[in-house]
């Protein structure tokens, strides 16, 4: 899974849960980029790159979702 399609799918979680998840692009050193879900966040690294999965999951652990709810 690639940084975007992980940021679409947690925005559709967040409208299924109505918990508020929202990407700030603006923090976040060169392609890196923050998502937030709720009043937690997160950091992608690069939202055009696949994500290993260690990684795909220390970002929904961050969260405080379920990788397989994605």
């Amino acid at each position: 899974m690639r940084g975007d399609e992980f940021m679409r799918r947690v925005r559709r979680l967040g409208c299924r849960d109505r918990v508020e998840a929202r990407l700030d692009s603006r923090h976040g050193k060169g392609s890196h980029a923050r998502l937030y879900y709720g009043d937690r966040r997160t950091t992608i690294p690069d939202l055009r790159r696949e994500l290993k999965t260690g990684l795909l999951h220390g970002m929904c652990k961050d969260l405080g979702i379920d990788p397989n709810e994605l």
